[in-house]
């Protein structure tokens, strides 16, 4: 395994006293390391991102995913709140690691779409229809990984992905950019960036299973959310058009419900909400609560919704996104990206304990 690549903040806070740079050399920002090999002999990397109280994340450049994120309890006991992978080997599908999914997330009918008068078709993975983009998707490539400079209270790695025209049927040459940035706030921002050389549809999001309690029963976790609607959704979970009312429905989440407390309604939750206010700015979207650990997730996001997924594991998805198939809703905020456009997106993950 080759030597890891260490990136200290001291050198970017040189010019402050010298006692505070002393002080700075015992944080070691980031570290970079051979994390393994994909299947084509591609170097997989890693990346370590840490913080001045104690937060830990890791990112791997296979599918520009999070393997890691540690962070504290009410007592201050560190654990793991993510679901992950410890070594290469261990890596499956999307679905059980917090990937960046592209170049679509969610679903798209029928597993094609019409654009400027054009029909693309598009491989189908979920029935007749895509999900997230196909099965060789942006969650199952190599992304070119680089550490950005130390900043003196965060930490930044850049994932790049350049998806060539007809990749997976769609259309233009996309390249996208992820910036994985861990400040001392206890703040994890996820930084999208697209553009393309032809007109194209993207949505981009990450797909992170979330415990906090580091695995324990979900009935502690208490979720709220700010959305009053979801796109109401047909029994193959594609959107209907309609932006129905969570009220008197296990869907409403406007104030703090345990994310197991409607199992007898709603056995697994797979529904997309609409942020109340979302998709012009950062808003907070999402507050999740474990009442065992203290622990607290503050989810503010500039996209129009978010997917909450409960099912296959001990753990929870928020997924920041445009709606679901919004390709063929013209009622849904557009997906559509042109030459000359760029796409860029922030969600922002708050860790406290109380």
């Amino acid at each position: 395994m080759k030597p890891q690549k260490l990136y200290s903040i001291c050198a970017l806070v040189a010019m402050l006293a010298a006692p505070a740079c002393a002080r700075a050399q015992t944080l070691t920002r980031i570290e970079e390391s051979e994390f393994g090999k994909a299947a084509d002999g591609a170097t997989v990397k890693q990346f370590t991102l840490r913080n001045a109280h104690g937060m830990t994340v890791k990112v791997m450049s296979y599918g520009a995913t999070i393997t890691e994120v540690d962070v504290p309890d009410r007592n201050g006991a560190v654990t793991n709140v993510v679901l992950g992978v410890k070594t290469f080997d261990q890596i499956q599908r999307f679905q059980t690691a917090a990937a960046t999914i592209g170049r679509v997330a969610n679903r798209i009918a029928g597993a094609r779409f019409t654009l400027d008068g054009v029909e693309y078709k598009l491989e189908a993975n979920n029935g007749a229809n895509t999900l997230h983009g196909g099965n060789s998707s942006f969650s199952s490539k190599v992304w070119q990984g680089e550490a950005l400079p130390v900043q003196t209270n965060s930490a930044s790695v850049r994932f790049t992905y350049v998806s060539k025209d007809g990749e997976n049927g769609f259309p233009g040459t996309l390249t996208v950019h992820v910036t994985f940035t861990v400040t001392d706030d206890n703040e994890l921002r996820l930084d999208y960036e697209a553009t393309t050389d032809k007109a194209t549809i993207v949505n981009l999001t990450n797909h992170g299973y979330y415990n906090l309690s580091g695995g324990g029963d979900l009935s502690a976790q208490q979720l709220w959310l700010a959305a009053d609607h979801y796109t109401a959704a047909d029994a193959s979970l594609l959107p209907t058009g309609e932006i129905a009312s969570v009220t008197n429905t296990p869907l409403d989440f406007t104030t703090p419900t345990s994310l197991t407390a409607r199992t007898s309604q709603l056995r697994t939750y797979d529904h997309n909400f609409v942020i109340n206010g979302g998709g012009n700015s950062l808003v907070l979207a999402a507050r999740v609560t474990d009442t065992k650990s203290g622990r607290i997730l503050e989810l503010r996001t500039t996209q129009p919704g978010v997917q909450l997924y409960t099912g296959g594991r001990n753990a929870f998805c928020l997924e920041t996104q445009h709606f679901p198939d919004s390709i063929h809703h013209t009622n849904f905020p557009s997906i559509v990206l042109r030459p000359g456009e760029t796409f860029k997106s922030e969600t922002l993950y708050t860790y406290s304990a109380k």
